[in-house]
């Protein structure tokens, strides 16, 4: 139906006198808009319900809101209705049964698909629009509480419009997972093509076990004040040293407290804290997983060492399955369940059936999540630090055992560790590899790297020896719907610097793609850009030790006490000119000679990094002729240095 029905963008716009429905064609562009204000023309519903029986209807955020305001109009709700509602949906937060139950509305009937939680990151509009370097980035124009004006009613189509072209473009952008959870809703009878993936992973889920104990899943067990979960160290693990065994009894003498309001299950400040020293490295524990602790560090395959990552397939759900846990209010028939569909991803994978093994990929990848979520049915906080303790400590082990074989880890993050190994020795660590494998009962993947540089744990380039490609990590992973673009062309440069000896100067002065140039960010409050910049040294001595500055050059909006310092402070550049209000989400470059930055409207502190930036709400179809390519390169060097490059080299 995504492939051959024709979508159609819906957006809303309310105001306590004044209501704008608008729709927008994907295909043809076209755009049709209904509105109404108190003692204006009255709202042609059957013509818009025309339309929403018609196509396929596309909103953001539209199941949390924009479906209701549409049951109300469906309803003949005046604007000041629909301002209620909307008061309701947003301040109030009310629930849906709670909103039909107030204000006595239904659910009317469209085709409907809210792109919202199929988009990776569950940000803003806003924020999405500058992941796919839309045209134009725009805040609403007029506060939600303010009364619309004759006036005011074009500026709010044309803000309305940029929203359908925003929200139609991230349609595009999430193409793939809608097909796939089209597909998915075929096969399982449920409509999951507005779903998150672990919106997917419990519905899925549940509906199979419901199938299995032939009654509905019960409803799990809420936290209560003063609740912990305990761990328990299950054969699969067993250390050598005794230091690594007295942290496992430590471990299992703690409870681990749950918060009763959200569910989260905390660990204690001495396991945090606690450096696990194995080998040369440096390890350290934690909710989400095992991190080592090197910093700007480089390492490089020779002659004489590999440097090959060993990854855990499917790290949690195998310890899941190997472990046998299942939620204690579910049963084994949670286990069950599981098991059948890992399996059945397993042999679709085997098969070469990548849709189906994509679709139950979503299932046993995300399920995990929801054991931590005390809005699911599969809530199970010790399960949760039964498999996440697990894992660690398995890794601990393997990392035990390729130490004292004189096998060096160079580092370890969550489920999988790289590591430095005599070309001569290989034959050995595949050895101690099968025996942790049969041990444990989980799989490795292997992939050799010619390189590894790392900034930390999180952060890193790799290359990749099979076919020089780079892995990115972290602050240098590509941009995407996940992931604000900052400056990309550095990173860029750096790769190509890194695998093809390509100058970063030459990578940088040739690209005229603007969206690698770059830097989108929320700032919280709202940013403003003022015209120009003075230098101002306006602090006095008033006595030994103390420089004041009067508000007499009020840089940001009610400045009115004074500033202290023990010693006199340097002159300064400071913003003049009535500022730009640019919105709660920023995207700018870097601009030569620009040297003021991006300002929060709240307190007058320097957005970060935005020293220089440009602001670029509406993308120019030229490349920009003030474009610091200077800014780009040194922060191309910047980058190697912190990945250990300079140092190693």
């Amino acid at each position: 139906m995504i492939e051959t029905k024709h979508a159609v963008g819906l957006d809303i716009e309310l105001y306590r006198d004044y209501l704008l429905i608008m729709l927008k064609s994907e295909r043809t562009g076209k755009v049709v808009r209904f509105e109404t204000w108190p003692g204006g023309p009255v709202l042609d519903f059957e013509a818009l319900a025309k339309l929403l029986r018609t196509f396929l209807i596309v909103t953001f955020n539209g199941d949390g809101y924009d479906r209701y305001i549409l049951d109300g109009v469906s309803k003949g709700f005046t604007c000041e209705e629909l301002k209620k509602l909307s008061d309701a949906i947003i301040e109030q937060r009310l629930n849906g049964f709670e909103l039909r139950e107030r204000f006595d509305i239904g659910r009317y009937p469209c085709d409907h698909i809210d792109v919202m939680p199929v988009a990776p990151g569950q940000v803003g509009l806003k924020q999405y629009a500058g992941r796919i370097h839309a045209k134009r980035m725009q805040e609403l124009p007029f506060d939600p509480a303010a009364s619309v004006e004759p006036a005011m009613r074009e500026v709010l189509t044309g803000y309305c419009e940029n929203d359908l072209d925003n929200t139609l473009g991230l349609f595009r952008a999430v193409r793939p997972q809608l097909l796939l959870r089209e597909r998915m809703t075929d096969e399982y009878g449920r409509d999951l093509r507005s779903k998150s993936d672990a919106q997917i992973a419990e519905i899925v889920l549940i509906d199979k076990i419901t199938e299995l104990l032939g009654y509905r899943v019960p409803d799990a067990p809420k936290p209560h004040k003063g609740m912990t979960v305990r761990y328990k160290c299950p054969d699969i693990v067993s250390f050598r040293s005794q230091t690594l065994r007295d942290l496992v009894k430590r471990i299992e003498a703690e409870a681990f407290p749950v918060s009763h309001i959200t569910g989260k299950v905390s660990l204690p400040k001495w396991l945090e804290a606690t450096q696990i020293r194995i080998g040369k490295g440096v390890y350290r524990m934690g909710i989400g997983g095992l991190h080592s602790s090197e910093k700007s560090t480089a390492h490089i395959a020779g002659t004489e060492f590999l440097l090959i990552d060993r990854d855990v397939a499917s790290y949690y759900p195998w310890i899941i399955l190997v472990l046998g846990l299942f939620p204690k209010h579910i049963g084994e028939a949670f286990l069950t369940a599981y098991r059948d569909i890992v399996e059945r991803r397993i042999a679709a994978k085997r098969a070469g059936d990548t849709v189906t093994a994509d679709a139950l990929k979503i299932v046993v990848n995300s399920s995990f999540g929801k054991f931590g979520s005390i809005w699911s049915r599969l809530f199970s906080p010790d399960l949760l630090i039964q498999t996440t303790i697990t894992g660690q400590l398995a890794l601990l082990m393997f990392i035990e055992w390729l130490e004292d074989a004189g096998i060096e880890v160079v580092s370890a993050n969550t489920d999988g560790i790289v590591i430095k190994c005599p070309k001569k020795r290989k034959a050995e660590l595949d050895a101690l590899v099968r025996d942790w494998e049969l041990f444990t009962g989980l799989d490795t993947e292997e992939t050799q790297y010619s390189a590894i540089y790392s900034k930390d744990v999180n952060n890193y380039i790799a290359i990749k020896s099979k076919d020089g490609k780079a892995k990115l990590k972290g602050l240098y992973a590509p941009p995407g719907l996940a992931k604000n673009p900052t400056a990309v062309i550095c990173t860029e440069a750096v790769v190509k610097y890194l695998t093809e000896q390509v100058p970063l100067s030459k990578t940088i002065s040739e690209c005229r793609d603007l969206s690698k140039f770059v830097t989108v960010r929320l700032v919280k409050g709202g940013a403003e850009k003022y015209p120009g910049s003075a230098t101002v040294d306006d602090w006095v001595q008033v006595r030994p030790r103390e420089w004041v500055r009067e508000p007499l050059y009020r840089r940001f909006g009610d400045q009115v006490t004074p500033e202290r310092r023990v010693s006199r402070p340097k002159p300064c550049l400071a913003p003049v000119g009535e500022p730009q209000y640019l919105g709660k989400v920023v995207r700018w470059y870097y601009g030569r000679g620009e040297l003021t930055g991006i300002y929060y409207c709240e307190n007058g502190n320097t957005v970060a990094r935005s020293e220089g930036g440009m602001p670029v709400m509406n993308l120019p179809d030229e490349f920009p002729e003030d474009m610091d390519l200077d800014w780009y390169v040194t922060e191309a060097n910047s980058i190697l240095e912190n990945i250990g490059y300079r140092s190693h080299h």
